[in-house]
């Protein structure tokens, strides 16, 4: 066998490594030739030098007759191997299913390092993208989200650059869980250099997945067209820090389209690094904070986040009779008990027994036949009088 497992004979494997060689990540007309013709056949015309297949010009038929004389899948997969690679492809036991959502954009095929099965790990990821120039709370925030996410067993997918990418990826590493960097370069070709390191234990730890044949470099075009792969892999897509112009954005919008959850971490208003974000939050996509409620929109029923709420203060378990006597009274000057009971909407008789109930408890003192609140009570209270 020439690599990866499953039902795809070793003509049709190498044919698709052959053509990762030659058609570019996400080209639509390629998508269409592998759908209609199947892979042996569009890389037998590619290579061969027949009639162009269809929906292509003259010149862009060139381009790719000009790559098919480099190809040499034997080589790619010898490459791959020694560092540790492997070639998975649709058709395979370890193809994630869910790609298969991207239609004519799906992958060719993805070269993977990494000892986990990309489908069993695709089925419970996360992806948690954003900015590269991240501000330390956007950084903080997706750390915060990796580890959360890996510590409830959610695999964390990203793309390895730096910023919020790096910083998800270091979150779950940190954690002691499961990332996945899908680079837009050859996976034995870690970048950014800067992150090499990084990309390593990842390989290690998680997963490194790619598009391109190993040595193959990143464009910008690949950039953004790896991230309908990042979409596509995972059941969420979470955007911590973006401007308006976001490769992050593009992330997100490729989730929209397929149906799956976006979600945004909000910032500072006044941040550009927050607009994007807020833009998508105006829209479709859903506030969160934490893992928790991360989980919440994209975890099985009943993995519910826990309920949010302030402290709970001593007068939070007075029963409402007692609270009602509690408010009556002013915050900073002693009442008589008339003012009181009028103030509660209660009896006089009645207002006296909660008085003694409360003093009992410390939120009220007696001079005379007048009541006040405790000096410790009585900093709880706001200026409209309202017991907090």
């Amino acid at each position: 066998m020439t690599g990866g497992c499953g039902a795809v004979t070793d003509e049709e494997r190498l044919a698709r490594v052959t053509l990762t060689r030659i058609i570019e990540p996400g080209d639509e007309t390629g998508g269409r030739w592998l759908r209609e013709l199947g892979a042996v056949r569009v890389a037998q015309r590619i290579v061969g030098g027949g009639e162009p297949l269809p929906g292509v010009s003259p010149k862009h038929w060139a381009g790719l007759r000009s790559r098919a004389v480099h190809a040499s899948p034997e080589r790619d997969l010898a490459v791959a191997r020694d560092s540790g690679a492997r070639f998975v492809c649709p058709g395979d036991v370890e193809w994630p299913a869910q790609l298969d959502d991207l239609g004519d954009t799906r992958p060719i095929g993805l070269w993977v390092r990494g000892r986990a099965s990309l489908r069993i790990w695709a089925v419970r990821s996360v992806a948690v993208v954003g900015a590269r120039a991240c501000t330390a709370y956007g950084a903080h925030m997706a750390g915060s989200l990796g580890a959360g996410l890996a510590e409830r067993g959610w695999v964390v997918v990203s793309g390895g650059a730096y910023g919020v990418d790096g910083a998800a990826h270091r979150g779950a590493l940190g954690a002691g869980g499961a990332t996945v960097a899908v680079l837009a370069s050859g996976v034995d070709r870690p970048y950014p250099r800067g992150h090499t390191q990084l990309i390593e234990r990842i390989a290690e730890q998680g997963l490194v997945v790619g598009e391109l044949p190993p040595g193959d470099h990143p464009t910008p075009s690949r950039f953004i067209l790896r991230n309908r792969v990042i979409a596509a892999l995972t059941r969420g897509t979470v955007v911590v820090e973006a401007a308006y112009r976001s490769g992050a954005l593009v992330t997100a919008r490729s989730a929209q389209r397929m149906g799956r959850p976006t979600m945004g971490v909000p910032g500072p208003a006044t941040s550009g690094l927050s607009s994007g974000v807020h833009e998508l939050l105006r829209g479709e996509a859903v506030l969160v904070t934490d893992a928790a409620e991360v989980i919440e929109l994209v975890g099985d029923i009943g993995e519910l986040a826990p309920e949010r709420r302030g402290p709970v203060l001593p007068r939070d378990l007075l029963d409402p009779d007692a609270a009602r006597v509690l408010s009556a009274l002013p915050a900073r000057q002693a009442a008589a008990v008339g003012d009181i009971a009028r103030g509660a909407g209660t009896s006089v008789d009645d207002a006296v027994a909660r008085l003694y109930e409360l003093r009992s408890l410390g939120f009220v003192e007696r001079h005379g036949d007048r009541w006040q609140l405790t000096r410790q009570a009585a900093v709880s209270v706001s200026p409209n009088h309202t017991f907090l």
